[in-house]
């Protein structure tokens, strides 16, 4: 059976965006470390399937399409290749048609469409957001594990992916020379 995998930023004050869905704090932290970046593509590697929420979806698909196709030299070429290439389903309550590059819509049950998923033969399947999106994955208890890249910046306010209390065993913990943790946990 494929397992669901979180993959998510998060600030030490626990915020995965702003209050407005601002990722600024993304960019004021550390200097990216490669090791850090690797693991990113590692946890890709695993997966075949991308899980979106509609309210991400358009940027996430600009900014990696932007990449692929505007910055051959960018040292995000290797993750933005496999953000494009990889199969990506939206789930979505009010749009039928979305434009990406291997994107699909699901206006369906979303649980019933991701246990489906996982008990479809293939690699893992990744979740990289939105909030409201992952915080309904999480109340369904559908998260098999979660790998949150703790970032060394707090904003003081902003959106959260936990919604109720949620007890998770720590699996491992690693950290990166520019301050980043990543901390993987299971659910009990």
């Amino acid at each position: 059976m494929r397992k669901l995998k979180l993959q998510v930023q998060m600030t030490v004050d626990g915020f995965v965006a702003g209050p407005n869905g601002e990722l600024d704090w993304m960019w004021i932290s550390p200097a990216r470390d490669d090791t850090a970046y690797n693991k990113v593509i590692e946890l890709a590697d695993t997966c075949d399937i991308i899980l979106l929420g509609r309210k991400m979806t358009p940027g996430f698909i600009e900014y990696w399409e932007n990449v692929v196709d505007n910055l051959p030299d960018s040292p995000e070429q290797p993750l933005a290749q496999r953000m494009v290439n990889m199969r990506k389903i939206v789930f979505s309550r009010t749009e039928t048609d979305i434009k990406g590059r291997n994107l699909e819509v699901e206006n369906g049950d979303f649980i019933a469409a991701i246990k489906q998923l996982k008990n479809q033969p293939g690699k893992d399947l990744m979740v990289y957001g939105g909030a409201s999106f992952v915080s309904s994955l999480i109340s369904a208890d559908l998260i098999d594990e979660y790998y949150i890249f703790s970032n060394p910046v707090a904003i003081g306010n902003g959106l959260s992916i936990f919604k109720d209390q949620k007890v998770l065993k720590l699996e491992s913990s690693v950290t990166y020379n520019n301050g980043k943790t990543v901390n993987k946990y299971l659910p009990l």
